[in-house]
């Protein structure tokens, strides 16, 4: 055969094998071709397809995995930032519930939070599917899905409560089991619950998540551990001096504070006033009070804001403090 006619029959071949495989002919054996349209054909018909059909944004990684897993039936950990997205997890696993016709408890630490989370899945199955009990408050109880603090669902477990027909449980803040008076609570309510119920444990703070991941796999069989470091909402971090605000890092550098900072905290500390010591000791700065940290919030446009106090009665004092300063937040208008 002469060079120019090997040539021809060289790039018609290369046409051919390039034309396979954009039709899916080249690759593999006939029977590998037909097992993956029947996995992807499958998959599409999938709950998890189905369910990600409503959803107004495309799954991260981390989301399908998980997902996937509870459609599986398998138990899940899913330790991610606030705001990447752990709630749908929880939200699939009340509607993997409903469509198999089993009942799913989604379960919080506190009641506000548990408030909240009603009306959330009210919103997506309907009232008449979803119940909230709380301690105090009982609506719908036998509903589907049931909203619930964790102590409600641990008190059901030892009075015997008929939990045959209960698929799933889903653990918000789970990492409440490390808190060292409501921690033993969550570790009763893995041990204890059925061994056919599986569950979606839920945080954003669980330091050691293969450790606690392992654990949970122990005591129930299976337990899929998923865990993404990516954070979709930025979270900055400052601390007020005096008026001023610094941010806590230096731009450049991982974890080093920023010298800005650290030279305003000193020179606090030097200018003396309650808590101050001598400049070759330990440094320690005089606490803002709440109306003169809110005005430089004001100034630095960082308002609003939310504060956290951990009880009733530090929250009604902080609103006395700022009340009594008569500061103005809001234009007319508004008011």
């Amino acid at each position: 055969m002469s060079p120019k006619r090997r040539r021809h029959r060289s790039r018609d071949a290369e046409h051919i094998t390039q034309r396979e495989e954009e039709v899916g002919l080249g690759v593999g054996s006939a029977a590998q071709r037909y097992a993956a349209y029947k996995a992807e054909a499958q998959a599409a018909s999938s709950l998890r397809a189905r369910w990600v059909s409503t959803l107004s944004f495309t799954p991260d990684p981390f989301q399908i995995q998980a997902l996937d897993a509870v459609e599986a039936g398998s138990s899940v950990l899913v330790a991610a930032p606030t705001g990447a997205g752990k709630t749908i997890v929880g939200q699939f696993g009340a509607y993997v519930a409903l469509e198999q016709g089993m009942r799913a408890f989604y379960t919080t630490p506190i009641k506000a939070l548990s408030n909240q989370k009603y009306l959330e899945l009210c919103d997506l199955y309907g009232a008449d599917n979803v119940g909230l009990a709380t301690g105090d408050t009982s609506v719908n109880s036998s509903a589907p899905v049931v909203v619930m603090t964790t102590e409600v669902l641990r008190n059901m477990i030892y009075a015997g409560a008929p939990l045959s027909d209960l698929g799933v449980v889903i653990l918000d803040e789970v990492h409440y089991l490390a808190d060292k008076m409501r921690g033993p609570v969550w570790e009763e309510v893995i041990i204890h619950l059925p061994a056919h119920v599986a569950i979606i444990a839920l945080s954003a703070t669980v330091s050691n998540a293969e450790e606690f991941g392992a654990w949970i796999r122990e005591v129930r069989s299976s337990c899929e551990i998923i865990v993404s470091e990516k954070r979709p909402v930025p979270l900055y971090q400052h601390m007020i001096v005096g008026e001023d605000i610094f941010d806590l890092y230096a731009p450049t550098g991982k974890g080093k504070l920023n010298p800005e900072l650290v030279a305003a905290t000193r020179d606090s500390g030097m200018r003396g006033g309650r808590g101050s010591r001598s400049w070759n000791r330990e440094v320690r700065v005089r606490r803002e009070s709440r109306p003169s940290t809110l005005i430089s919030l004001d100034r630095a446009r960082l308002l609003p804001a939310i504060t956290f106090i951990f009880s009733r009665a530090g929250c009604e004092d902080a609103v006395r403090q700022i009340l009594s300063t008569r500061i103005t937040l809001t234009t007319r208008s508004e008011a």
